[in-house]
């Protein structure tokens, strides 16, 4: 029975008692007490109580320095190369939308969207600002970066341009990249379907507007996502170019 509890324990923190073998390192006789293993870049030894112990990385990460990284001294293989002239022991474990338990994953049906994943759970993010996620990269970027992504079909006369919304006065369309993000014009003005810009009223199409307070935004407006929500906050830093999409009422492309 207490042997049966001792596999439990050490199953449950990742680590497994072993000898040092050829040039590795006795984390033990250095100061910082840890060091990588010399042929998986995902596996990293420790000195607990005198003695050399060996760890894996949480599944999709691998080891980068004391203090270093996302989570317990692991990192993004893609952040640096850590795997250089090694090699990741561990296979990864797959839940929905992740690769691998930890780590940073495209959309399925989206080029505006991709999956956080933190130990297995997914969490859906944006990117903003007319960017596209570049999985080549693991963060959002300029849409001429990012190969094999179909455009929205309301900017294909002009990725950059505006597109009418409808019988809608005051608000419209703006392609960014090929993308459309819903705008509003400016109080007191109207968008004009000819020129396709906010001009001053009246248009032919358009009256001068009321001074009623306009109505909320439609949900897929995207300067109704909170941004500073702790809710919203992700457990780390988010790509540059995103922002965390809220648990309801998300927005689909």
């Amino acid at each position: 029975m207490k042997s049966e509890v001792c596999v439990l324990v050490l199953a449950l923190c990742g680590c497994v008692s072993a000898q040092l073998k050829g040039n590795q390192e006795d984390p033990c006789q250095l100061k910082s007490r840890v060091v990588g293993d010399q042929t998986y870049c995902d596996r990293y030894w420790e000195c607990v109580n005198g003695q050399p112990e060996l760890y894996d990385c949480p599944n999709g990460l691998v080891f980068a320095g004391k203090n270093r990284g996302v989570t317990e001294g692991c990192d993004y293989p893609w952040r640096s190369n850590y795997c250089e002239n090694k090699q990741q022991v561990n296979s990864p474990i797959g839940t929905e939308h992740c690769d691998w338990l930890y780590g940073i994953f495209g959309h399925e049906t989206s080029c505006t969207r991709y999956w956080t994943c933190w130990n297995g759970t997914a969490t859906e993010q944006l990117c903003i600002g007319g960017l596209l996620y570049n999985e080549r990269t693991h963060s959002c970027d300029w849409p001429e970066n990012v190969d094999g992504c179909q455009k929205h079909p309301l900017c294909n006369d002009d990725p950059n341009g505006n597109v009418p919304l409808g019988k809608s006065c005051n608000r419209y369309w703006q392609c960014q990249g090929g993308y459309p993000r819903l705008q509003r014009c400016p109080a007191m003005l109207v968008f004009d379907r000819r020129s396709l810009r906010c001009v001053v009223p009246p248009t032919e199409d358009c009256d001068v507007p009321s001074t009623l307070p306009p109505p909320p935004l439609e949900e897929d407006d995207e300067t109704n996502i909170p941004q500073n929500n702790p809710k919203n906050k992700p457990q780390f830093n988010l790509p540059p170019g995103a922002i965390p999409l809220p648990e309801k009422n998300r927005p689909r492309n």
